[in-house]
């Protein structure tokens, strides 16, 4: 649990080492994760056992 990145979107520590490594530097999660968050999906509070 502790490899947990993002609580709302299931994505962990070696899944951005992995898409930075594949998108030359650049991660295409982090774009999704902003894109998802402004769409009104993120629920932190919610999954984030910290509670933000």
């Amino acid at each position: 649990m502790k490899d947990i990145i993002c609580y709302c979107f299931g994505y962990k520590k070696s899944d951005i080492v992995r898409d930075v490594l594949e998108n030359n530097g650049n991660s295409s999660i982090l774009n999704r994760i902003v894109r998802n968050k402004n769409a009104g999906k993120c629920r932190c509070k919610e999954t984030n056992p910290k509670g933000r």
